[in-house]
């Protein structure tokens, strides 16, 4: 028997191989995902305990390549509370298996899943050296944004990918604004100042001593717990102080923050600051407008070149009922964009953070236009502020 005629002999007589279905995973799934995890990675490896997570957890899209009684491969989706962003989180399939397309079938599959739940892109980090699947999110039409140097184990750098999974043409501008991470648990006031007035002015110099020292100019001294956040008059009024010109829209007339402050001395301090700020305000000409602002007057205000603050409940973001101050970073039709200054929970011991919340997933929050009106109002009283910074004022020119 000749070797070709053995060749075509053994191909006849194989078994077929089995049809391949992308499914749910179950819990049933577990060590099959370990073995794929252990023959695909050699670091960066999911463990036990973090598949069992993401398993039993529902803000995720866990899919599995189903071959007869073999699993093939998985795709897990992280979907972002509170916004329409959602994040690979990790895609794999069996040395057995790859060189079929299945990796483009499975990225296909939890794209349309998790447009289903609302998200209206989806964002991945990939090994720079990883040619084969750089050329496979290009093809699926994902673009780098950006990239993170020393990112895994091994010190390889990554890329960062995006995608718009529900397409459509932004409306749009969107300022250059850099992105900054807050260094305690409650600057996110000036964090997101200093993101505003560096988007205004490319020679502003953000610092961490910067952002604590606008803290002391604009906190409320207490909250219901922990230290005080920043009060919107306050943060006009640090903008003001570095040459910015700036405004506040506050739908409140009086002191801010006080529903749930129970300890009396603690409002008294709060109220005092508060008609500190206002009278600083009135001193230094600073607008306070004490009604709502809408979306559309945003749009607008960012259209003029303005960098916007703007007070949210962090609520839908980590189910924390805690006022919340992000920045708008863009808009389109279906919705605004936002940096959030929050990488990590800082009030809990490190080992404890999430630590699948990456820069990338705090920088232009997509949040549907419908979301965000119920995202701007903080606590019982419906609180919505607004923070307007503007370029610095023009000196004038000495009289010869």
């Amino acid at each position: 028997m000749s070797a070709q005629h053995a060749k075509q002999l053994a191909h006849t007589t194989a078994e077929p191989r089995p049809e391949i279905s992308i499914e749910r995973a179950l819990p049933a799934d577990l060590d099959a995902l370990l073995d794929i995890e252990a023959a695909c990675f050699s670091s960066d490896r999911l463990s036990r305990r973090s598949f069992k997570r993401w398993l039993r957890r529902s803000d995720c899209v866990f899919l599995v390549a189903r071959a007869g009684e073999r699993l093939a491969g998985y795709s897990l989706v992280l979907l972002r509370q509170g916004t329409r962003l959602a994040r690979l989180y990790s895609l794999a399939v069996s040395p057995d298996f790859q060189g079929q397309g299945l990796a483009r079938r499975l990225l296909q599959q939890v794209e349309r899943d998790t447009r289903a739940t609302g998200a209206l892109y989806l964002r991945l980090e990939v090994a720079s050296t990883n040619e084969a699947a750089i050329a496979l999110y290009q093809q699926l039409g994902y673009t780098q944004f950006g990239l993170y140097r020393d990112y895994y184990e091994d010190h390889g750098d990554a890329l960062r990918m995006e995608k718009c999974i529900r397409p459509y043409e932004p409306g749009g501008d969107s300022h250059s604004i850099p992105w900054l991470a807050q260094t305690t648990p409650f600057t996110c006031g000036p964090a997101s100042l200093m993101m505003a007035m560096a988007g205004l002015d490319s020679s502003y110099e953000p610092t961490p001593l910067e952002e604590i020292e606008i803290w002391r100019e604009a906190t409320t001294i207490f909250m219901t717990s922990g230290h005080g956040g920043c009060h919107p008059l306050g943060l006009a009024l640090a903008a003001n102080a570095r040459g910015f010109r700036s405004e506040v829209w506050v739908n409140t007339v009086g002191p801010l923050f006080l529903e749930g402050v129970r300890d009396e001395n603690k409002k008294r301090v709060m109220n005092l600051v508060h008609d500190a700020f206002v009278v600083q305000c009135d001193r230094n000409k600073i607008p306070v407008h004490y009604r709502d602002v809408d979306q559309q007057q945003l749009v607008e205000l960012f259209d003029a070149g303005a960098n916007i603050l703007i007070l949210i409940s962090s609520y839908r973001l980590d189910s924390k009922k805690a006022p919340h101050w992000v920045v708008l970073s863009g808009y389109d039709d279906s919705c605004l964009y936002v940096h959030d200054p929050e990488l990590d929970d800082l009030s809990t011991p490190t080992a404890a953070r999430d630590a699948n919340k990456a820069p990338l997933d705090c920088q232009h929050l997509p949040i549907a236009r419908a979301d965000f009106a119920a995202m701007s109002r903080f606590g019982g009283s419906r609180l919505r502020a607004v923070v307007v910074v503007q370029p610095k004022k023009r000196r004038r020119k000495a009289k010869p």
